[in-house]
């Protein structure tokens, strides 16, 4: 019997991955809604030809795309669970929702999941990299995607949460030029998340800073101090403590480019990216919105819904 959960995934050519989620997913549910932001490749078909739903809808922001998801997605479910494509269940996991999610009490809303990382077919066990816990699965109406442009996570209204033992796996196929192609893009949003930590730029429902609080909300809390530190040398600091005093060097020689590539090249890759804006136009607020605007494309203001055309 198939647990009472659908399964929202946001995908653009996604065709090398598409078919390893899906099939890890179909243990335990075949309500699976795609929201695809015009893949040219194969990923549709193959998402359909396993029975998923796709519709298509212009890319704003994960967090934007991610919502219009849980807003119209069409199984009307108790629970609803994000994953990338990227991503697939370990069959631990999709055993334990089917035996354990329909029996949780009314006031858990919320269930929390381990993820492992996957780097040149390496699980990255140190580094402060395993175990992440990620609220995966939530109450619909109960949940919605923060809107920031980086590291968004489910915030919850109302309930209690739990966690799973078993785990969820991010393993890319894709090579290390797009890896580090999607970094640079990703060190965009890291720059304009950082920057609205100072700025505010436009009001938003996020998770609340806690030091001691779930893993989201300690790592929006070190997120804001690491944003408090000067500029060029928390990239090398960070990557001493992940490296050192969290034992990354245990990863061995994979886990070093894993370590240095994504805990020093891509934190100084966004300082200088920050410093840049500095440069480029000092530190005035709406001279920065106006910045990104004009390079970038991207509205720092405001974010609006646009419509969607279903794929037939």
């Amino acid at each position: 019997m198939k647990s009472d959960i659908s399964v929202i995934i946001l995908t653009h050519n996604e065709e090398k991955h598409i078919e390893r989620c899906l099939r890890s997913l179909l243990v335990f549910t075949d309500k699976i809604f795609i929201v695809d932001s015009g893949s040219t490749d194969r990923t549709v078909a193959i998402a359909e030809s396993l029975g998923a739903k796709v519709v298509y809808n212009p890319w704003i922001t994960y967090a934007t795309q991610f919502n219009f998801g849980i807003e119209n997605t069409p199984f009307q479910t108790k629970w609803l669970m994000r994953m990338d494509a990227d991503e697939y269940v370990m069959p631990e996991l999709a055993n334990e929702i089917n035996q354990t999610l329909a029996g949780l009490v009314p006031t858990i809303t919320g269930v929390y999941v381990k993820r492992r990382v996957m780097f040149m077919n390496q699980w990255i066990r140190r580094g402060g990299y395993y175990p992440i816990w990620l609220l995966r699965l939530w109450h619909r109406d109960k949940g919605i995607c923060e809107e920031l442009w980086m590291d968004e996570h489910i915030k919850l209204s109302e309930g209690e949460t739990v966690q799973f033992k078993n785990d969820i796996v991010d393993h890319n196929l894709n090579n290390l030029t797009w890896w580090t192609q999607k970094h640079n893009n990703y060190a965009i949003r890291e720059v304009i998340d950082l920057l609205d930590i100072k700025y505010n730029f436009a009001e938003a429902e996020r998770v609340i800073p806690k030091l001691f609080g779930t893993q989201e909300q300690r790592k929006r809390y070190l997120k804001q101090k690491y944003a408090s530190l000067p500029l060029f040398t928390r990239p090398f600091a960070y990557f001493l403590y992940r490296y050192f005093i969290k034992f990354g060097f245990l990863d061995g020689k994979k886990g070093l480019v894993w370590h240095f590539l994504q805990g020093l090249w891509y934190r100084f890759l966004v300082d200088a990216k920050l410093f840049e804006v500095e440069f480029r136009v000092g530190k005035d607020k709406q001279a920065i919105i106006e910045f990104f605007r004009n390079e970038y494309g991207k509205d720092l203001s405001s974010v609006q819904n646009r419509p969607v055309s279903v794929r037939q």
